[in-house]
């Protein structure tokens, strides 16, 4: 297999840049079972002036002049590349040797990230290129539905086809790709549920923001062992599940914000010892901050602005030694302690549009007074004062260090890019 592993290994790193720069080698090779091409698509013979490198690069000749004959838009001039038998040199296309194969060469990556491509179908395409580990097509014009015979292609791992319009219910096809370890479908017009499977496959990243999938986050929601996860910009419901517990040993980055989620905030969350960032902003919950959230020490970025929380905000959160942003505003917080004065005043803590006295920035009387009289609450209330772990004894927090994280890139329309993997 190719070099696969988490997201974060060197690895990984080490074979996506081989396939980059890695030379062709001349073999012969062998490939069966990925015979017929979708009836969308008619591919040109290989003519016979062409001499290939390889079998395998033989077989995928007129795999790729087929997609090509169905290109409706390229504002780039990227298909002018595509001309010859130097498929390793097309732009957008990278060989290197299989996993089955050390001395053959084959396509093994496409990049169409930025392209502007216009298509109407990726069937016939994706789903007939036998050794292909990465597909990026990342702001295109793409659209349709994808191929259940995606999953005949054992090194595909990485599937990233975010900012283009493809529609309908979730791609269930994907689920059945043996080796996938990275699935990013944000940007698009996918509708429905997401199956519950989803969340057991062996992910290191899952990008579903910016759709129009609606329905409670499902009880297994803990049970995926992603490091990125993000599922802003939809229309969620309900809790957040308190199984998000079993994602503790791997789960880095959580986006829920722009859903409709309710409810109170579980206790779990605070053991999510890995996590560095988590927004859950512009949602409807509810209750108090669980003290647990003390727990979170490696957290940067804290996001729970424009919520329906309210008490006071608990001190072992403003402790916390790496916060670089701890958005609260437009909430019904009452109370500041004096680490938390610190931390506002230091311009890490926003608490602006909430019911504190003598705080500038605030509701008004009435606005406050109308919220306590509705107040909601949460089940299990002695829950949010029990702190299941060694709180610094520190007196005054520290400020951590600012840094791009790779949540909040999923937020934008472009490719993603990821530390370590460039």
């Amino acid at each position: 297999m190719y070099q696969m592993g988490s997201i974060s290994s060197n690895n990984r790193s080490i074979f996506h840049i081989s396939i980059l720069f890695l030379p062709c080698f001349t073999c012969l090779a062998s490939c069966q079972d990925f015979q017929g091409l979708s009836p969308l698509i008619s591919p040109p013979l290989i003519p016979e002036i062409l001499n290939l490198l390889d079998q395998r690069l033989a077989l995928v000749y007129p795999i790729i002049q087929g997609f090509k004959n169905t290109i409706t838009s390229d504002p780039l001039n990227i298909t002018q590349t595509w001309v010859g038998a130097d498929i390793c040199n097309y732009k957008g296309f990278y060989c290197s040797s299989p996993p089955d194969n050390n001395s053959a060469i084959t396509l093994a990556s496409i990049d169409f990230n930025g392209f502007q491509l216009s298509a109407p179908t990726l069937d016939g395409f994706i789903d007939q290129l036998p050794d292909l580990a990465l597909f990026h097509a990342n702001s295109n014009k793409f659209s349709g539905t994808i191929s259940p015979k995606i999953t005949k292609l054992p090194f595909l791992y990485e599937l990233d086809i975010s900012n283009n319009n493809f529609f309908g219910s979730f791609p269930v096809e994907v689920l059945g790709i043996p080796a996938l370890s990275f699935l990013d479908i944000r940007f698009n017009f996918f509708t429905g549920t997401v199956p519950p499977q989803v969340f057991t496959q062996r992910l290191d990243v899952l990008f579903l923001n910016n759709n129009n999938f609606m329905q409670g986050l499902p009880e297994n929601l803990g049970s995926t062992p992603v490091l990125y996860l993000t599922l802003a910009y939809n229309k969620f419901i309900g809790p957040i599940p308190r199984s998000i517990l079993n994602a503790s040993a791997t789960l880095t980055e959580v986006l829920f914000s722009h859903n409709l989620l309710t409810g109170c905030l579980p206790y779990e969350l605070g053991f999510l010892r890995k996590l560095v960032l988590f927004d859950a902003s512009n949602n409807f919950l509810t209750g108090p901050l669980p003290c647990s959230l003390g727990c979170l020490a490696k957290l940067e970025q804290f996001n729970l602005a424009s919520n329906l929380l309210y008490g006071q905000v608990p001190e072992v959160v403003c402790a916390l030694g790496k916060l670089v942003n701890l958005s609260l505003s437009s909430n019904y917080f009452t109370k500041l302690g004096p680490k938390c004065t610190k931390l506002e005043r230091s311009g890490v803590l926003d608490i602006r549009k909430n019911c504190i006295p003598d705080l500038p920035g605030q509701r008004s009387a009435r606005e406050c007074a109308a919220f306590s009289l509705h107040r909601r609450y949460c089940s299990n209330p002695a829950s949010f004062n029990f702190i299941p772990c060694q709180v610094p004894s520190s007196s005054h927090p520290r400020i951590g260090t600012k840094r791009n994280l790779v949540g909040y890139s999923a937020l934008l329309r472009q490719a993603v890019e990821f530390p370590g993997r460039n």
